[in-house]
């Protein structure tokens, strides 16, 4: 019996209906088994949970809702299966907590739909037992790495609200990887063949959001010369991911609450609205309670996007991760670059003292230059100085973990090119590896960094 084959199991006391609608399931790749009242379909649930069972509404010794009362956990999708095609059914129904029902004779094409929905949703199933006891082996859950109690927590997480539909809410401290987050819900959900569609609430202007989310009509607004859709309707039938949401205008989150609760948005110079069907995934690194009482985030759209919360833990909290972290960076910088090197025990000690206050993304970081300046192994002096500075029994900067960044050490009489050097790794250091904005900072081109970084490379100074 093939796992990778969902189990489907039809309840007709027609033999004739029973046996068409068997071979219709039989056709969508499913198992199937059948029973013809709700006693023999109760056996067969103990039997092997299904993934669906396809029910008919009157059966000789009961309702076919009745079903519903009888299922375990997890439960299988129900729909139910009628030649009383009434308004009044259908709501029975659905309000009796079943998934859909059919009217007989069965469409083929909406019962093919159904059964594509539940193949899915049990194949997602089965992907996430799979990363569960891979997280546990390896530590790992997709993209992610961490094989610590506080990330395994995480993983779980993650699992269990995927394959819902609900809001999620990520929060933690800036570089801990809440899109990572975002994108395995999204990878794990139902909608993971549909778009997965980004935004960085921060990193737009106040004027240009508004027509960037809802998108907006020609004539709406000067420039606008042509129709656009914004990321909601981009993100149709997907997920859309709100970075740093409390950095949205407080009078776009008015905005924001009524396309969630109404699914519709409406274009800026526009007055149709437009139904959408999009999971959102918000995140933000700041205390969000604290942004509604400074009145800079509204309470009723913080209490709709935390239906499903999951909080990331810095990365001072995650013990071993750091190593297993550092390790995955370089290999993964060494395959890109096609050179192999490695971390000395010296290295390690430091990376793992250090508090990295700038969490994962300042130890990939970290690990980026060091790569950069290091011929194949990897030393302390490799590191940026506040990491450098942590190792034990280094007493030439911060000793108390590195919680603050080192400042630059010049030890006269020394040359112009070695103040330099230190000013410059420094600086890039302190903006958590910030290339582009290390050689704004310093006012000098992009160019000209690259240049001295290769340069302190080659003479792999101690």
């Amino acid at each position: 019996m093939a796992d990778s084959a969902p189990l489907a199991l039809v309840v007709d006391d027609d033999p004739g209906s029973l046996a068409a609608l068997e071979a219709l399931v039989l056709r969508e790749g499913f198992e199937v088994v059948t029973a013809a009242d709700l006693a023999s379909a109760t056996a067969r649930l103990t039997e092997r949970p299904p993934a669906i069972v396809l029910v008919d509404y009157n059966l000789p010794d009961g309702r076919g809702l009745e079903i519903l009362e009888r299922l375990a956990e997890p439960r299988p999708e129900v729909v139910l299966v009628t030649g009383e095609a009434t308004l009044e059914t259908a709501i029975e129904a659905l309000r009796a907590g079943a998934s859909d029902f059919l009217v007989k004779p069965v469409e083929v094409a909406r019962l093919k739909a159904v059964l594509e929905s539940v193949a899915r949703a049990s194949a997602y199933r089965s992907e996430i037992r799979s990363l569960r006891g891979e997280l546990r082996e390896l530590g790992r859950f997709g993209a992610m790495i961490g094989s610590s109690e506080p990330m395994q927590a995480v993983f779980d997480r993650i699992a269990r609200v995927a394959p819902t539909d609900a809001t999620v809410l990520v929060t933690g401290e800036s570089g801990t990887g809440k899109e990572l987050v975002a994108e395995a819900v999204h990878r794990l959900s139902r909608r993971s063949h549909r778009p997965f569609v980004a935004v960085n609430c921060g990193a737009i202007s106040a004027n240009l959001i508004e027509s960037e989310l809802f998108g907006h009509e020609r004539g709406a607004f000067t420039g606008a010369d042509r129709q656009r859709k914004g990321l909601f309707e981009r993100a149709h039938q997907g997920t859309l991911f709100l970075d740093e949401i409390s950095e949205m205008p407080i009078e776009l989150q008015v905005r924001l609450l009524r396309v969630l609760e109404s699914g519709t948005v409406t274009r800026v110079g526009g007055e149709r609205p437009i139904a959408i069907d999009v999971r959102v995934v918000a995140a933000s690194n700041r205390d969000l309670d604290g942004a509604v009482a400074e009145g800079r985030m509204r309470a009723d759209l913080l209490y709709r996007l935390r239906v499903l919360p999951i909080e990331l833990p810095p990365l001072r909290e995650r013990g071993g991760d750091v190593t297993i972290l550092a390790r995955h960076f370089l290999a993964e910088l060494g395959r890109e670059q096609g050179l192999e090197k490695v971390l000395s025990e010296p290295a390690l000690r430091a990376l793992a003292a250090y508090s990295f206050p700038g969490n994962v993304r300042e130890l990939r970081n970290a690990l980026h230059q060091a790569f950069v300046l290091a011929e194949s192994s990897i030393g302390v002096e490799h590191l940026p100085p506040a990491v450098g500075a942590a190792a034990p029994g280094r007493r030439d900067g911060a000793a108390t973990g590195g919680t603050e960044p080192a400042g630059v050490l010049l030890e006269l009489p020394m040359t112009l090119a070695e103040a330099e050097r230190r000013l410059l790794l420094a600086t890039l250091d302190r903006l958590g590896g910030d290339k582009a904005k290390c050689a704004e900072t310093l006012g000098i081109s992009l160019k000209t960094l690259y240049s001295r970084l290769r340069e302190y490379s080659a003479r792999d100074p101690s």
